[in-house]
């Protein structure tokens, strides 16, 4: 009979029956104990004592359990309002000093292309941080794959008149190891200037893209920090650092995919995730990347400016947004996301134990 009732208390503690109802089946079992079995009142004091450690060991499982969980959400803030001075705000919500020499991770915008971050919006962030704009040349042929060009761009979309800038790439790349993957061999390709910092804030424009499905912190983080070989590297899922032979591959989407991760953790790594905090603008979403020079026009409203230490939780959110929305313009970027499998990054990213999926909205408005 003892252990009749000690399995009924586990089965009810394993479907999360709570603890309430547990003590109630105790009174009525020793009542049915007492009535029908005769059981002396010695033999009761036992069983009871019994069962209330059992229930003790129970509860104090009971409630880790649910605290555990709250523990491993990841806090992303989010503010309605985009300006400048809503994104130092949402910054100096996050209680996480960059310090030292602060690279600021942006993509400067193909030209073209206009839905890319307005400098004057990042600009007193940038200068708080006393940061330097930095970017790597691109994989494709266009204004940004070569460094002369892409200087020239980033004078042109006004970048270069608000803050210190780096082509990171310009004069070469490196080699940083990455641990854990299966496609890139160990080895991401970024450029050499990275060296030059001790922290980085990867600040990106929240849209859609004709690969990833999205670009978000984990796009900006891998895509964005590679060199011009490094990119042809993780499109090919490490099958070639030539751009041309690049082009010609046929890649596996999901190996895409979890080659951006790979890419993502070898750069946290480098700095340490303590030296790296991430934004996510979603204003001006199309469901093309800043990456395009002829980008659809955006199907739906500016939504906001979210920002986290965990960068899984922080494109884990922004995906969830979109997906939620209810106006009709979402249903493109919608389709794009999932013709692309695009949340598959967040879950190698997670995998590879860069965040979590689990995360708290806070509203800093």
């Amino acid at each position: 009979m003892v252990v009749l009732i000690f399995l009924l208390f586990s089965l009810l503690f394993l479907v999360d029956i709570y603890l309430l109802h547990l003590s109630i089946l105790l009174i009525i079992s020793v009542i049915y104990l007492y009535v029908f079995f005769n059981v002396n009142f010695v033999a009761l004091q036992k069983i009871i004592c019994l069962v209330k450690s059992t229930i003790d060991i129970f509860s104090k499982l009971y409630y880790h359990k649910y605290e555990r969980i709250d523990i491993m959400k990841s806090k992303v803030y989010f503010t309605k309002e985009i300006t400048s001075e809503s994104l130092v705000k949402i910054y100096e919500s996050l209680n996480h000093e960059l310090k030292g020499k602060v690279a600021v991770k942006i993509s400067t915008g193909e030209p073209g292309g206009h839905n890319f971050l307005n400098p004057n919006l990042i600009k007193g962030l940038v200068n708080k941080l006393n940061g330097t704009i930095v970017e790597c040349c691109t994989a494709y042929a266009g204004k940004r794959m070569h460094p002369s060009d892409h200087w020239q761009v980033i004078k042109d979309h006004g970048f270069y008149d608000i803050s210190p800038c780096d082509i990171m790439d310009e004069d070469g790349e490196i080699t940083i190891p990455i641990n854990g993957g299966k496609h890139l061999g160990g080895i991401n390709y970024v450029g050499s200037h990275i060296k030059n910092y001790d922290s980085m804030l990867m600040l990106s424009h929240f849209k859609g893209h004709i690969m990833g499905g999205f670009g978000g912190a984990l796009k900006n983080m891998s895509i964005g920090v590679a060199s011009k070989n490094g990119k042809a590297w993780i499109h090919s899922a490490g099958k070639t650092t030539v751009p041309d032979e690049c082009c010609k591959l046929e890649t596996a989407q999901d190996d895409f995919l979890e080659s951006m991760a790979e890419a993502d953790k070898s750069v946290v790594d480098f700095f340490n995730p303590e030296n790296i905090v991430y934004i996510n603008v979603a204003n001006n979403i199309s469901i093309d990347c800043d990456c395009d020079n002829n980008p659809k026009d955006p199907e739906i409203a500016d939504i906001g400016i979210f920002a986290s230490i965990d960068p899984v939780a922080l494109d884990k959110c922004c995906y969830d947004t979109i997906m939620n929305l209810t106006e009709e313009g979402a249903n493109s970027l919608r389709m794009r996301m999932l013709d692309k499998n695009a949340i598959h990054i967040v879950e190698e990213a997670e995998r590879l134990g860069l965040g979590t999926t689990l995360y708290e909205l806070v509203s800093i408005d």
